[in-house]
């Protein structure tokens, strides 16, 4: 069954593209919005079934050593999401050829769902470069100057990575004989905390690959101006989903079902997600274009998720896997509504904005909900993954880093307070008296999203309690 998470956009993208192509140019949208839809129902499904322990249509390995579990179907969910929601904006507010973004977003759906579902090595760097490749491409669909400069620096550093995570392959391989996962692990766990130097360089060139895959301080350049210069349902795609698939979640099955929590990775980890969630914040707080202070409050939040990686307890891991989806959920939405805005007014420079929220007032509510979510404010889902995860990085005995993902809040709370007074509060900046909604799907998408990220807060303490009732806790938080 996890095949079809790959066969289904392969397959659709070559019926787009076959001989008489215009015959299909109409039905591109409603085939990207089939695919989306369709992964996010066979992940539901998925889940239920492993839940029952119903797992011989799990047995089917094809294209690749496949393999999928309940971290696997949260991610591939997500990905289903937010690429719906992708399409949703850029049917609203793309103006140029949009047939060609329907197939390049199925292409990168296969590549990251290729990325989740993989089990050995070498595939997962065959995916990873299906993904950047693709993304390259939609970086620089606006062919503007911007667009073109954004995906040339995402061009080197990911090139850059490749050439590290190759080089970590062969090493691996040279060492190991075998690329699978389970092999790897196997073999680390043998040598007993004692690596030869071809392992430890192994580890150094993954790390840092993937980590630059991720736009994890230092390796974190070519983010913000990727996220700004895209067009606005590539800038959601990419902060959504795209970034944290290709390093976040690489990072995450590697540190606990290959690297098994070896001292020295967890520790650079957790360095690199302290750094991101301070240099992320205090960046954010001096920028002025709206997309650029979402490009790095992405970066400070997925040092959240970094630094739970790395404490490595089964506790963290939960913590660093909710805020995983909670951050697809409510950074896509603040993406949606800096679409919205710009698409309404013509600029993204909070200093020529002001007053939106009595012309938007879809866009203005649903923004505070995504801006309180990002600060972990109760009852949003944005706190309680931010809770478990200081919680767990405390009892790990990191009480620095505990501190400092703590404070970290604060910063959090002063950029965004900036950005709602100057964009929706406040007078009406001139020239903005006839501004209004951005349309239908785009306020759909926001009002989703929101929802979306409304309810996982309210349901997560009921969530809880089922769980624990009924004996099952242990499957979330080991």
């Amino acid at each position: 069954m996890q095949a079809l998470f790959i066969l289904v956009p392969l397959v659709l993208v070559v019926l787009l593209n076959l001989p008489f192509k215009q015959a299909y140019r109409k039905t591109a949208f409603y085939a990207a919005v089939f695919t989306a839809v369709f992964q996010m129902v066979l992940s539901l499904t998925s889940g239920f079934l492993l839940w029952k322990n119903i797992t011989d249509l799990f047995s089917f390995n094809f294209i690749a050593n496949l393999g999928v579990d309940f971290f696997s179907l949260v991610v591939l969910f997500t990905i289903g999401l937010i690429s719906l929601i992708s399409i949703a904006v850029c049917r609203s507010s793309y103006d140029k050829d949009k047939f060609n973004f329907f197939n390049l977003i199925l292409i990168v759906m296969m590549g990251m769902n290729g990325v989740v579902l993989t089990r050995d090595i070498f595939s997962l760097y065959v995916f990873l470069e299906i993904t950047a490749v693709t993304s390259f491409i939609l970086i620089a669909m606006d062919k503007g100057i911007e667009a073109f400069e954004g995906a040339f620096k995402y061009l080197v550093l990911s090139a850059l990575a490749t050439i590290f995570i190759l080089s970590a392959i062969a090493f691996t391989f040279n060492a190991v004989h075998s690329l699978s996962y389970t092999d790897i692990s196997s073999y680390l766990k043998g040598l007993g905390g004692h690596f030869p130097p071809q392992i430890i360089a192994a580890l150094v060139l993954f790390i840092t690959g993937l980590s630059i895959k991720a736009g994890v301080v230092p390796f974190h350049g070519w983010l913000p101006d990727a996220y700004m210069s895209s067009p606005s349902a590539v800038s959601i795609l990419l902060a959504g989903i795209v970034t944290k698939v290709a390093g976040v979640y690489t990072i995450m099955r590697f540190a606990g079902d290959i690297m098994n929590n070896i001292t020295i990775v967890s520790n650079i980890l957790m360095a690199f997600g302290a750094l991101s969630i301070v240099i992320g914040a205090l960046a954010a707080i001096g920028q002025k274009d709206f997309k650029r202070i979402l490009a790095y409050s992405s970066i400070s939040q997925i040092g959240y998720i970094i630094l739970a990686t790395g404490a490595g307890t089964p506790l963290a891991f939960a913590g660093a896997l909710l805020h995983f989806f909670n951050h697809a959920t409510f950074k896509s939405l603040l993406f949606v509504n800096s679409a919205a805005v710009e698409y309404s007014t013509g600029t993204r420079d909070i200093d020529k904005l002001g007053g939106l929220a009595g012309k938007m007032p879809v866009t203005g509510v649903t923004s505070i909900i995504g801006f309180l979510s990002t600060m972990g404010m109760p009852p949003m889902a944005g706190f309680w993954s931010k809770l478990i995860i200081i919680i767990a990085v405390w009892t790990s005995g990191n009480y620095t880093y505990s501190v400092i993902a703590l404070l970290a809040s604060i910063l959090t709370l002063a950029y965004f307070l900036i950005l709602q007074r100057k964009v929706f509060f406040g007078k009406l900046a001139e020239g903005l008296r006839n501004v209004k909604e951005a349309g239908a799907l785009m306020s759909f998408s926001a009002i989703l999203l929101a929802l979306i990220t409304v309810a996982a807060g309210l349901a997560f303490p009921f969530i809880i309690y089922y769980l624990q009732a009924h004996g099952l806790l242990k499957l979330v938080i080991s």
